[in-house]
């Protein structure tokens, strides 16, 4: 049904339709079934495929409907609700067109279409129980073949596989996707949201709104109904009655679960079930998830693996994994991301030969990365030697970085530039150590002042200190930070403690135990994680230690 005929009806869509959507109206969650108390974590073995089972046709409030409710039989409602969803997709479209690469800054805006490489998202999720750093389990798939995965489309994450015997496909409520940091997780529902307010896709979909955690967290400690909260992150809905949620068929996308700083729970929660009723920001994201509060809409929440596990895996109907990119699409991204074909073909030549770094193009941000750092060492120097490890490309990174900060601000006196740049690094550094130790991925001003950051001049340090600024965020005009990938947190961690217990001691007679000891220690302390959070953090560890890495890195200490 097109998107226009199915406006003039309002919001009717009837779930016997013989063409169904790609996105389910309803779920069988709001069926009086016992509930299932149980809690533990999600596992594939315990998904549920469920589609939905109830009869009564899910309806939008028409325009005759609404009219009598109000007593006013002038009010065009269904203009006006077609007036709301252009203005959310207007708005969508110009928020989710364009893709920054490193920091929210003009110079790495790119049109989303143009860069955007599809990736290879599976249903499921790789088997057992892993209790190593997330990019060496990545490591270790990598060696595998895929012909036992299912690949599916980012757009059909709602689209079910037929039943046995049936050629109706059913329908999907809740799906979770998990994936590494920097995989794609977030680019992938900015595509979705794309495509649909382009009109490519799934526009049997009345509204799609997406609530980031990173931004949730700012106001944790508030009281928020839904219908308020939605307001406050799509002030294009004010025009809209809460009563429409119910019924038209509404996608609800909560990225990023991993950054939340609140505690979701699942058991002796307050139940929340209208979307006027105020509760905390955890209890309606726990009562959105359980399928208590706006039991019609569709859910999709992103994830790193380890923060997902939080989620009792009764409330999922799908679980999907992000792998990133394949062997073509890393070459796909490069050429697309390198316009020089010659020095894309050289690149991706040196990308195959290093065997952590083409481990590590799997990420999305990574290939950037790469790509960043191989084309200036290729621009100025053919002849350049060209980082084979991880802790050299990070180093190069940075001294990229530190190289753009200077020409913004054009420090005349030598000294006391390298004075700022030292100053500015460490602070980072501090940052990022004491984050990792709290096992922190987003950061907010009060965590840059705990290190001695002047926020008002955080945002300018490019592709260093990544500042999300959000439209939404207007809730308290307060900012978002992030390093550009969790690998540069460690890394930059890994530097602070270099610098902090080595460098110090380099002239004395003292250095080689403080290394020593440095290393046992942090050893130890890999050793004693239970999920290997600590492994990326000593390799970098162990990297920087290295004598030739030292002479690459002497500008920054």
């Amino acid at each position: 049904m097109s998107l226009d005929k199915k406006t003039e009806e309002g919001c009717s869509q009837s779930r016997r339709s013989p063409d169904p959507s790609s996105v389910s109206m309803r779920s069988d969650r709001s069926m009086a079934n016992p509930a299932d108390l149980s809690d533990k974590p999600v596992n594939t073995d315990h998904i549920v495929m469920k589609g939905s089972s109830s009869d009564e046709s899910a309806q939008c409030y028409t325009q005759a409907a609404l009219q009598e409710e109000t007593g006013d039989l002038q009010i065009p409602v269904k203009n006006e609700i077609q007036r709301v969803k252009d203005r959310l997709k207007t708005s969508m479209k110009k928020k989710f067109e364009r893709l920054f690469e490193g920091t929210k800054l003009q110079e790495n805006e790119t049109l989303l279409k143009r860069i955007f490489t599809q990736l290879y998202i599976i249903e499921g999720e790789s088997k057992g129980v892993n209790k190593e750093h997330e990019v060496l389990q990545m490591e270790k798939s990598a060696r595998t073949k895929h012909s036992q995965d299912t690949p599916i489309d980012c757009n059909d994450i709602f689209k079910g596989s037929p039943e046995p015997g049936c050629e109706e496909k059913h329908q999907i409520k809740t799906v979770l996707t998990k994936g590494i940091a920097g995989i794609g997780k977030t680019v992938s529902v900015q595509k979705f949201i794309l495509d649909w307010a382009e009109g490519k896709a799934n526009q049997d979909v009345d509204f799609m709104f997406v609530l980031p955690f990173r931004e949730l967290n700012l106001i944790r400690d508030h009281q928020y109904s839904l219908h308020r909260l939605l307001l406050d992150f799509h002030p294009e809905l004010q025009d809209l009655d809460s009563k429409i949620y119910e019924d038209c068929k509404v996608v609800l996308i909560l990225d990023g679960l991993d950054e939340s700083r609140m505690t979701l729970m699942f058991s002796d929660t307050q139940k929340v079930s209208d979307v006027t009723q105020t509760s905390s920001v955890y209890v309606l994201m726990s009562n959105l998830m359980k399928g208590e509060l706006l039991p019609s809409a569709l859910i999709w929440i992103t994830s790193r693996p380890a923060a997902a596990n939080q989620i009792p895996s009764k409330y999922i109907n799908r679980l999907t994994e992000i792998q990133g990119f394949n062997e073509p699409q890393k070459e796909e991204y490069f050429r697309k991301r390198v316009s020089d074909e010659h020095q894309a073909s050289r690149i991706i030549s040196h990308i195959r030969r290093a065997r952590s770094l083409h481990i590590m193009c799997h990420i999305p941000v990574f290939c950037w990365i790469s790509s960043t750092v191989l084309q200036k060492l290729l621009k100025e120097d053919l002849s350049a030697e060209i980082p084979q490890t991880l802790t050299e490309m990070y180093i190069h990174f940075l001294l990229i970085q530190i190289n753009m900060r200077n020409q913004k601000y054009e420090e005349r006196d030598p000294e006391k530039l390298l004075q700022s740049k030292r100053e500015v690094i460490v602070k980072l550094a501090d940052v990022a150590f004491n984050q990792l130790m709290k096992r922190n991925v987003m950061f907010y001003e009060e965590d840059l002042r705990e290190s001695g950051i002047d926020v008002t001049d955080a945002s300018v340090y490019s592709g260093i200190c990544t500042e999300i600024f959000k439209e939404e965020s207007v809730i308290h005009q307060r900012k978002v930070y992030s390093f550009i990938h969790l690998s540069i947190q460690e890394f930059l961690a890994a530097f602070y403690v270099f610098y902090h217990y080595v460098i110090k001691h380099v002239d004395t007679l003292q250095f080689i135990d403080v290394v020593h000891n440095l290393h046992r220690s942090i050893v130890d302390k890999a050793i004693e994680s239970e999920n290997g959070n600590m492994d990326l953090f000593l390799r970098f560890m162990l990297g920087v230690s290295l004598e030739s890495n030292q002479r690459l890195s002497y500008r920054i200490y």
